[in-house]
């Protein structure tokens, strides 16, 4: 944030976080302020003639009418340097750690200002340009170590076009140092290794491309019946106890990405402390080292200033285009936009605006589209033909698991895939908890040659034949509730057993269990395929006159049900004597029964 000051103004009425300051010329909407004496963080959100309505990002008790508001002239902006990953921030990009030392305890004092970046740490840089050679936006000037990642130092994107005039040799600079002079528009400019852009603005990119690789989660149920792509968005609604934020975990530690954003807007401090001693103990499976040393973690809990929450989430997007720039594929997960949309909903009364459904502001779709549509498969800037992606998966906590109020219902408008989590489900200890009968995926249609190619099986049969076996059983669930399951021909029983073994042996995934708590998409395709291969070769035996008594006592199912938590290199061994014994039973009971 900018420190140079270009006009005061006066502080006349005060409402909660929301502010009013008279003699506000030539204030700009989303320019930064700072407020009274102790120089509090705020936002101008409304502009009437020469007053300002300001958000406040910080308690405002014990400011009073008369004192100054202090423009800066710029919007809210992240700084975007190396030294990101591995760091813990809040909704304003100030890094916990540095605010406590600051600070002198646990508690964030107002007013306080501390940089996202270490000023006096140094980076090993190496150039990758020369004096004279010609660049554009987004190209890459230099390379600097950062955590498991090659961290590029790219030129800024408002630099469109320029000629180096100067460049470090190799050595080791902190991000204040310039490391390049280029020559744009006949100035000479000093470029840094950071930069700062405004979250509110989306970064530009090349071309958007269309998303069709899957980004592995290693959760059965998500890679395979409610896939998500690198580049797509997604939403996890859920009531308490679901199973939202295991969920988030899971993805965060497994997905196919190089960098995480985790963004905690608005959760409990309980729930935000278990991830900030979890994380940095989690091992990243790539690279066997710390996770965090790949992830960022914004940390805005409840009882943090409510504004500060809308902020956290356009914060949280920036850092992850930012990577995304970089030609690497990045996952953003957020918990949760509920908590955001309240606080979208407090601004909107202190503001006096007329109310939509249940007291949300009428632009609510607005925002949550501003948020969703920031995620994408892109064609990066620069003089590169390299990719990056963004995926954006945010999880919803509907009060009471209703998915039929505003803030799910809109966000259901903008995302590719969408799974909802089942209370019941939750109750009866089956996770994760996604009801296949609720949840969708708009992206599983375009990924039957990525499955073909990188599984060597048609797993989109797989699942509609699975999806096509669940719906049947769920009607037949309902029939057998009222006249009792007895009363259900063999054949119908027979697809109760076989949803029910795909249930529990498929869709069921233990998150603390060494080998289950990760699939490969090859050790999916080949569980799911031997899983359908049982109701195939069960079903002739229904037609030849073999009680559904004597199938449903086979020594194979309890093989079936115990397949999933076979090792990876052992899978398709322990598979084939799995269907090998099937077939054996099988003949046995039809000669039996011949």
């Amino acid at each position: 944030m900018s420190e140079l000051i270009y006009e005061k103004g006066v502080i006349v009425h005060i409402k909660g976080p929301v502010v009013e300051a008279d003699e506000m010329r030539g204030a700009r909407i989303r320019e930064v302020v700072y407020v009274g004496e102790e120089k509090l963080i705020g936002e101008i959100v409304r502009i009437k003639g020469d007053r300002a309505i300001i958000q406040v990002y910080e308690p405002t008790g014990g400011v009073k009418a008369g004192e100054y508001v202090e423009r800066t002239g710029e919007p809210l902006s992240a700084e975007l340097g190396p030294g990101l990953l591995g760091l813990v921030l809040d909704g304003l990009g100030r890094p916990l750690e540095v605010v406590a030392e600051k600070a002198g305890g646990p508690f964030i004092i107002r007013g306080i200002k501390v940089p996202t970046l270490p000023r006096d740490k140094r980076w090993h840089w190496s150039p990758t340009v020369r004096v004279g050679d010609g660049v554009i936006a987004g190209d890459v000037l230099g390379v600097v170590p950062e955590g498991s990642i090659t961290h590029k130092v790219m030129l800024p994107p408002k630099i469109e076009k320029a000629r180096v005039l100067e460049v470090q040799p190799e050595g080791d600079y902190t991000i204040e140092e310039p490391i390049a002079v280029v020559e744009h528009i006949g100035e000479k400019k000093e470029v840094k290794m950071y930069h700062k852009w405004p979250v509110r603005n989306p970064r530009p990119f090349r071309e958007k491309l269309a998303p069709v690789e899957l980004l592995v989660t290693g959760q059965r149920v998500i890679d395979t019946f409610f896939p998500i792509v690198k580049g797509g968005a997604s939403a996890v609604p859920g009531g308490f106890g679901t199973g939202k934020t295991v969920a988030l975990y899971q993805i965060s530690k497994w997905a196919d990405a190089d960098v995480v954003v985790y963004v905690g807007c608005g959760e409990r401090g309980n729930e935000i402390t278990y991830l900030l001693h979890t994380f940095p103990e989690l091992i990243d499976p790539k690279s066997g080292r710390p996770l965090l040393e790949r992830s960022i973690l914004i940390a805005n809990t409840s009882n943090m200033p409510v504004p500060a929450r809308e902020a956290s989430i356009f914060m949280g997007i920036t850092y992850a285009e930012y990577y995304r720039d970089m030609g690497l594929n990045v996952v953003l997960t957020a918990d949760s936009t509920s908590r955001w949309a309240e606080a979208l909903r407090e601004l909107s009364s202190r503001l006096e605006e007329i109310p939509s459904e249940r007291g949300y502001p009428a632009y609510l779709p607005d925002y949550i589209a501003s948020f969703y549509e920031r995620a994408g498969r892109v064609k990066v800037m620069g003089n590169r033909d390299e990719l990056g992606s963004v995926a954006v998966i945010g999880a919803v906590s509907p009060s009471g698991g209703d998915l039929n109020e505003p803030v799910t219902q809109h966000t259901m408008r903008f995302v590719g895939a969408f799974w909802a989590l089942d209370k019941e489900l939750a109750f009866k200890r089956h996770f994760p908890s996604i009801n296949w009968l609720r949840s969708f995926s708009k992206y599983a249609g375009g990924l039957k040659e990525w499955w073909i190619k990188n599984s060597g099986y048609d797993m989109m049969s797989y699942r509609d034949k699975a999806i096509a076996l669940l719906q049947r059983s769920s009607s037949l669930e309902e029939v057998a509730r009222v006249v009792g399951e007895a009363a259900l021909s063999d054949e119908n029983r027979l697809i109760l057993l076989s949803a029910e073994l795909i249930k529990e042996s498929f869709l069921v995934q233990n998150a603390y269990h060494d080998i289950d708590s990760y699939c490969s998409p090859e050790k999916q395709a080949l569980l799911l395929r031997t899983l359908l291969e049982f109701y195939d070769r069960a079903k002739p035996m229904i037609d030849a006159g073999v009680p559904m008594s004597e199938i449903s006592e086979m020594k194979s199912l309890g093989d079936l049900r115990r397949l999933k938590f076979v090792p990876e290199e052992k899978f398709k061994d322990t598979a084939k004597e799995v269907i090998s014994q099937l077939e054996t039973e099988i003949s046995s009971l039809i000669a039996k029964v011949g």
